[in-house]
């Protein structure tokens, strides 16, 4: 029986590559339906793709995830195959599928992906999403193939992980980073509800970025604070953001990815 293949890149939509690697897998297994999770990814930004895998798989069908984001391509990085009870996780071997792969229960096995039956012949070495991951991919999506038909198992620990920075959490004061800023210049921090509750924190933060300092209320909508102002909430993946309603919190705070933001009891906030 087919399943669905998620599909994750840092290919853009002006080229045509995307395009592409949906005509390989239609001709190898046309019936499998291909989910285009996203290719905005920043080009090249492991941990940026590896960030939006994680916050998006709990809410995708289970089946095959292929997710290419790939700035070794063409060196002797390996392509990888892992295997889980999600299905199985296809894309190259620097970090890309280790926190998706660690939110569905980790892998079972994991397996390079060496076997030429099942690779695209090409002369060059710059296009592995068309000739290596999108035919593994869709002969694993339509039950042609098993991860250990693809090639040799290999240990797990010589997998390449994704270290995602924790953040620093004290009585009244939580050292983050800025994980993510959306489309809409919302800004993202690794830090959670239980990160807030573990520092006492209840109430407006002092939020401190550089040198700039400002008090947030940390709130449940946008619509709990006048237009313009800016705001903490809990997004979408379950993590602490800071925006500003009708604004870019990315603008109006000079906040990029890996920024670091420190989170600071105030005087109208109540311990927890």
């Amino acid at each position: 029986m087919s399943s669905t293949i998620t599909f994750l890149s840092d290919f853009g939509l002006d080229d045509e590559f995307v395009g592409v690697v949906h005509g390989v897998i239609a001709r190898i297994a046309p019936e499998v339906r291909v989910i285009d999770l996203t290719h905005g990814v920043p080009r090249g930004d492991v941990r940026a793709g590896a960030l939006a895998l994680m916050r998006a798989v709990q809410f995708l069908p289970e089946g095959v995830v292929l997710a290419v984001v790939d700035p070794g391509v063409g060196t002797e990085r390996r392509a990888i195959v892992a295997e889980t009870e999600f299905g199985p996780f296809v894309g190259p071997d620097n970090g890309l599928l280790s926190p998706a792969v660690a939110m569905v229960g980790g892998a079972r096995r994991i397996h390079a992906i060496e076997e030429p039956r099942f690779r695209i012949p090409s002369l060059g070495a710059t296009f592995h999403g068309r000739d290596v991951f999108a035919p593994a991919a869709a002969v694993l999506a339509s039950g042609e193939a098993k991860p250990e038909d693809l090639g040799p198992e290999v240990d797990p620990d010589s997998v390449v992980p994704l270290l995602l920075p924790l953040p620093e959490v004290g009585e009244g004061r939580i050292v983050a980073e800025a994980w993510w800023v959306d489309h809409f210049g919302n800004v993202e921090l690794n830090v959670g509800p239980d990160d807030l509750a573990a520092a006492r924190i209840d109430g407006p933060v002092a939020v401190r970025i550089g040198t700039n300092e400002v008090v947030v209320p940390v709130v449940t909508t946008y619509g709990d604070v006048e237009e313009g102002q800016p705001l903490l909430s809990v997004d979408s993946a379950g993590m602490l953001a800071l925006a500003v309603r009708g604004g870019r919190a990315d603008e109006r705070f000079n906040v990029a990815a890996g920024t670091a933001v420190v989170l600071t009891r105030t005087e109208g906030s109540t311990p927890g």
